[in-house]
């Protein structure tokens, strides 16, 4: 037992141990909430499994899901988490707190990337074998509507007022802007070459879209949506066609957004204000999953080909660690 675990057994002798120990045990199990804070999750396709790791990158469990785990994202209260299965055609929930998948819902045919509402009861969900985006009720589990878009769609952002969507295209080369309460398209904005994934900047007056196939990225005025920037890649020593940007994340103070450059094996680290790319890093092959420690320190990067997860200190711009995640890791989860 150490000293750091004795102290409040001293600091109050007039409690029995019973007493004191179930005080401890109140203190440290504050739900399901403590249970998954400061842990980084990894979909791997190929194994069908959530690897779970601490911040510093040593692996504590692995979690049994669905077919071909791809995009994560936890509920508000990060009692669940919901995980993408493609060749499944499943939204699995994960109890955080066993570390134990524990239920299912049937969606459509290879689905990818979702987005929830703002309360957290609806799910929206790029199905990309039926070219449409799919709302699903979490609660009955039932399919709610469907929206039509262009071929093979990916990325989905649902607004912070929970009225409209943004779904890419990666076949027609468009954002779709899509109005929930009317279930239609309202605008399809033209952006680069198979747009993939999306961030907001700027207190959501930005809308950022990573275009695989032409080494940028296009930021959207969400206001009239128009394209207000774009933002090239460019690697010493590679061909514009190995540069293959898809995940994006923006740092905690929202001054930089940093681009997983995929084939190129980098990330790029991007002003949001000049909308310059400025260091590089290499991680792994084909880095496209990223996600950023709360605290902003930390960038984790899933490299697909080469099934490991690389650790990149941000003030330094350099990469102090990479683990085995197993085969084929799609996305990377930080729990605050």
């Amino acid at each position: 037992m150490t000293s750091a675990f004795r102290t409040p057994r001293e600091r109050a002798p007039s409690l029995s141990r019973a007493l004191w120990v179930l005080a401890v045990c109140a203190g440290l199990g504050s739900g399901s909430l403590a249970m998954a804070q400061g842990k980084v999750y990894v979909s791997s396709e190929k194994d069908n499994k959530l690897y779970v790791f601490d911040s510093q990158g040593e692996r504590l469990t692995a979690i049994d899901v669905c077919k071909r785990p791809r995009h994560m994202m936890f509920n508000a209260s990060r009692t669940q988490l919901y995980v993408c299965c493609g060749d499944s055609n499943q939204l699995g929930v994960v109890d955080t707190a066993s570390g134990k998948m524990t239920g299912t819902i049937t969606l459509g045919d290879s689905p990818e990337i979702f987005d929830l509402s703002p309360d957290g009861k609806t799910v929206y969900v790029s199905i990309e074998d039926e070219n449409v985006m799919a709302a699903y009720d979490l609660a009955s589990k039932k399919q709610l509507f469907e929206v039509k878009t262009g071929g093979e769609p990916e990325g989905v952002l649902v607004t912070p007022d929970g009225k409209f969507a943004y779904v890419t295209s990666e076949v027609a080369n468009v954002v779709h802007y899509i109005d929930l309460g009317q279930k239609k398209v309202l605008k399809n904005i033209k952006v680069g070459k198979r747009p993939r994934r999306f961030v907001l900047a700027e207190g959501g007056t930005e809308l950022w879209v990573s275009n695989e196939l032409d080494a940028t990225v296009s930021v959207v005025d969400t206001k009239d949506h128009s394209v207000k920037a774009t933002v090239k890649f460019a690697v010493k020593g590679m061909r514009e066609a190995d540069i293959t940007p898809v995940g994006m994340t923006l740092s905690p103070d929202g001054k930089t957004m940093w681009v997983g450059l995929g084939k190129a094996n980098h990330v790029a680290e991007v002003d949001v204000a000049t909308k310059k790319a400025g260091r590089h890093v290499l991680v792994g092959k084909r880095a496209w999953g990223l996600t950023m420690h709360p605290d902003g320190k930390m960038l984790y990067v899933t490299n697909g080909l080469s099934d490991d997860m690389t650790l990149v200190d941000t003030a330094g711009a350099k990469a102090v660690k990479t683990v085995a995640v197993g085969r084929v890791p799609h996305s990377v989860l930080v729990a605050p």
